[in-house]
């Protein structure tokens, strides 16, 4: 062991991802080495708080509070970057590529917004970033879409990439629970951030639809070309009308392409149980490609915690250190470059074409299904089916749940404006779309 090569490691950030990083990356390293060839060795911690180093097996002498050591040694191979945030994480990665040092990210933000850029930069330095913990924590995808499936063209991602609200959700079908509820009980167990609106309002979940989005279709989407919705609406009766009609609701991220452009959001979705989505359950993620050589595969693993995230982050580590080791030797390992295609334009969600559960209470009285049949006619949206599902008797009023059949999205938003100042319609109480 004592003569055998070493590639010098710098980890950015001992929180609870880098502590696990470190911890296994020491733990495990004699496995590594065995099977590399050439140790791991780490060689700086970057921590602004060095009090977290004393909870981890790691010497206090390689933990600095000052990046300019961890960035400044010339003999830093790689760098592992988990401090989480678009700043300073973003300058100390554009930083390493342009010293030719390996980057190593789980760095959702960053990669959805700088991702072409850093990319490209790597590429100029000949250097690679690697960035498989940005998206599914322990599952594998982002390997897959740049190297085992890029003999395909992707045309569709449909994904539960949030264990936070898929574990919401779950607790919401499985319990009977309203939001507020399953929210409180998921933050109890640690799934939820005290502030949780990150989660539940689809942020996470759109930069990372963004990022696969990106290198699927070789193109660039942004954050903020991703249509989001949280799932702070959603009502424990939507859950029951959704297992009556043979659905699971799930926070869906969708990304296809077509000829007239990328169609790219997040929300939350009617999924038909049959199908291998509806049974992702808890705090798992899984992600659903489509290519015209492979068909459909679905990946499937843990979404969160800091092992599943240490594991994709070291299989990085490994491939970039395997790089590092062949070019020393004179040898090429790098894996192919990625490279984005013309831009694609966005497609805005009013062209959506797909169906609709709509959620309303009218006044329980002759001739109001008429006048609302009425109003989703004269816009072109047809009705599959109408239920009557609850009536209160003191109010006089009935809950309607109606199926669309496929209808355009501008259609539907209208239809739901004009039904909503209908003298018979008490409120407008949930609008989903059906994702099959």
């Amino acid at each position: 062991m004592a003569g055998q090569e070493q590639i010098q490691i710098a980890l950015l950030g001992l929180g609870v991802i880098g502590s696990g990083v470190a911890r296994t990356l020491l733990e495990k390293g004699p496995a590594y080495a065995e099977q590399l060839g050439f140790r791991l060795n780490l060689r700086h911690v970057l921590e602004r708080d060095l009090y977290k180093a004393d909870g981890v097996p790691v010497d206090r002498r390689l933990v600095t509070d000052d990046a300019r050591v961890a960035l400044g040694d010339e003999a830093v191979d790689i760098v592992i970057e988990v401090l989480g945030g678009e700043r300073p994480a973003y300058d100390f990665i554009k930083e390493a590529l342009l010293s030719g040092r390996y980057v190593v990210t789980a760095n959702k933000e960053v990669m959805a917004k700088h991702g072409l850029e850093l990319l490209t930069l790597a590429q100029e330095h000949g250097v690679d970033i690697l960035f498989e913990a940005s998206v599914g924590s322990g599952t594998p995808i982002i390997g897959p879409l740049r190297r085992d499936l890029s003999a395909n063209e992707i045309t569709s991602i449909r994904a539960i990439i949030n264990g936070t609200t898929n574990y919401i959700l779950t607790r919401m079908s499985k319990e009977g629970l309203d939001f507020q509820e399953a929210l409180k009980q998921a933050q109890a167990l640690g799934y939820a951030e005290a502030d949780p609106t990150n989660d539940v309002e689809g942020f996470d979940a759109a930069y990372k639809v963004a990022i696969l989005a990106s290198l699927a279709f070789h193109t660039h989407v942004q954050p903020d070309d991703v249509y989001r919705e949280g799932i702070t609406s959603l009502n424990a009766r939507d859950f029951r009308y959704a297992h009556d009609l043979g659905y699971a609701i799930k926070l869906l991220a969708v990304a296809r392409t077509g000829e007239d452009g990328v169609d790219v959001r997040v929300h939350p979705a009617f999924v038909p149980k049959e199908e291998l989505l509806a049974s992702v359950d808890g705090v798992l993620n899984a992600v659903q490609v489509e290519g015209d050589l492979l068909g459909r595969v679905l990946f499937q693993g843990p979404g969160a915690g800091p092992l599943p995230t240490a594991s994709a982050i070291l299989a990085d580590v490994m491939d970039a250190a395997y790089s590092v080791a062949a070019a020393k030797a004179g040898r090429r390992g790098d894996r192919p470059p990625w490279r984005a295609g013309r831009p694609l334009p966005i497609k805005p969600i009013a062209e959506l074409t797909t169906r609709y559960y709509l959620r309303m209470e009218v006044a329980d009285q002759p001739g109001v299904l008429g006048q609302i049949a009425r109003c989703f006619g004269d816009n072109g949206v047809s009705i599959a089916s109408v239920i009557q599902k609850e009536s209160d008797e003191a109010g006089q009023t009935a809950e309607l749940v109606i199926m669309t059949h496929v209808a355009r999205e501008e259609s539907v938003q209208k239809t739901i404006k004009e039904a909503g100042k209908l003298a018979v319609v008490s409120r407008i109480g949930n609008l989903l779309r059906v994702e099959s």
